[in-house]
């Protein structure tokens, strides 16, 4: 229990610090990433009284999909992140790159 570290989180503007296992880290970072983004999502797309409602909602979303679909939609944010990287520095090394005359 000692290698546990804290970490403060943030899901729909309240602040958490809890403990975790330092390999846990990333993903519950992850994990808090995309419950903010479904939070946000409903609150674009349907009419609440507070954020209480959008957190209800995104948790009821989460808590009926199957476990298959939400790990793909965490490992696509991982993906879709890896390519933008990638983007960047082939646009970085072609900006490098001498012109052909």
């Amino acid at each position: 229990m000692n290698d546990l570290i804290p970490i403060t989180i943030m899901i729909a503007d309240r602040t958490y610090r809890i403990r975790v296992e330092p390999a846990d880290e990333e993903p519950v970072r992850k994990t808090v990433k995309f419950i903010n983004d479904k939070v946000l999502e409903f609150k674009r797309t349907i009419a609440g009284k507070d954020m209480q409602d959008y957190v209800s909602m995104a948790l009821i979303w989460i808590a009926t999909q199957p476990v298959d679909s939400i790990a793909t939609s965490l490992m696509s944010d991982e993906v879709k992140e890896g390519f933008e990287r990638l983007e960047l520095l082939v646009d970085k090394g072609l900006a490098a790159l001498p012109e052909d005359n």
